[in-house]
């Protein structure tokens, strides 16, 4: 059995493990601005990512996908839990402490154009990081920069440009290059094509994985596009309301859902076959607000399935199938449902 807040370590010494991490941001009003409330935005949650190993993480918007991803990198303080990089713990660092640890763990952000300094050239985009941690002669510098442009696929003429003279793409693959500069081990890819044409997303998706596959990189690639995520992962965690409701390989998980409301996100993927036939998955209602979450199981309010123990008991994250975790009362052996999700005899007197 596993807890919520025990880590799914797959292997003796991970590159990143994070067990039990937790961010809730204040609600404050009144005229001495008190704390009313807490948005639970991250909620114990727990995982690894080992050396060259992508992890995809899913869910819809607004469910602390991209939360996670800069709490990971300590852009945002923790409000508990733990998240330890090759053996030593960060979660607790200051500014000064966590600067040695700056240079492993980069991120390519959703908006190419936003998370660019608009007024420096390209050149000094890239060179930033070099800057920051090395000490290097201007000459090696450029030469570096340049080389970082052919490796993203873009030209060394186009160095002396400002972000606004390239376009979508070319400006992701700009912030792929400055997320290169420092030599990285982790980059954690919050939606990074989202916001480009399906066209050149496929380009800088392959660019990725060639880059992962020339430098040993690791990503926890955030992403609402289960499609990408299958051609990029080797694992996938599937998020709910600041929770992680599945986490196993793209196989597993691909092939055979454990938790409903996976199943509920790939029902929802279109298939390029009008002839296909396959059962729907309808969820009712919305996500409830993260910041009063539901008690129990924080899906209970939309799951077709959902029974009295779904109201007033958390879920934790169990192995039903090697290497598959899931947090589903469901998926307990004594009322473990068949597949395809039909409602079982032997449900308790409550389910029924």
């Amino acid at each position: 059995m596993i807890g919520s807040g025990t880590n799914v370590s797959r292997s003796p010494a991970p590159l990143l493990e994070v067990s039990a991490l937790t961010k809730h941001y204040p609600v404050r009003s009144g005229v001495f601005g008190r704390t009313r409330a807490q948005v639970h935005a991250v909620d114990e949650v727990s995982f690894d990512i080992g050396e060259g190993e992508t992890l995809g993480l899913v869910g819809e918007s607004g469910c602390g996908k991209s939360t996670l991803g800069k709490t990971v990198l300590r852009l945002f303080p923790p409000t508990a839990g733990t998240i330890t990089w090759r053996g030593n713990r960060i979660d607790g660092l200051d500014a000064g402490a966590m600067r040695e640890f700056r240079r492993e763990l980069q991120a390519v952000f959703q908006d190419p154009y936003a998370s660019l300094n608009p007024r420096m050239r390209a050149e000094d985009i890239v060179a930033e990081p070099i800057r920051n941690f090395e000490d290097k002669v201007a000459g090696e510098i450029r030469d570096r920069v340049r080389t970082l442009f052919e490796q993203v696929g873009l030209r060394a003429d186009q160095m002396r440009k400002y972000p606004y003279e390239f376009s979508g793409g070319q400006r992701q693959r700009l912030g792929i290059a400055r997320a290169l500069a420092p030599k990285p081990k982790l980059i954690v890819c919050d939606e990074p094509v989202s916001a480009l044409d399906v066209s050149v997303q496929a380009q800088v998706i392959n660019l990725l994985v060639d880059l992962q596959r020339a430098f040993g990189l690791s990503y926890l690639f955030v992403a609402h596009d289960l499609a990408v995520v299958e051609h990029i992962s080797h694992r996938v965690a599937v998020m709910y309301l600041g929770r992680i409701v599945e986490l196993a390989s793209k196989e597993a998980l691909f092939s055979n859902p454990l938790h409903p409301y996976t199943e509920a996100l790939l029902a929802a993927v279109p298939v390029p076959d009008p002839s296909a036939r396959r059962k729907r998955l309808i969820l009712a209602g919305d996500v409830p607000s993260p910041i009063k979450p539901p008690p129990g199981c924080r899906f209970h309010t939309r799951c077709p399935y959902a029974f009295d123990r779904c109201r007033v008991e958390k879920p934790v994250l169990k192995e039903p199938e090697p290497l598959h975790f899931v947090a589903c009362h469901l998926r307990e052996s004594a009322i473990a449902p068949p597949s395809a999700w039909q409602r079982p005899s032997t449900l308790p007197k409550e389910g029924r």
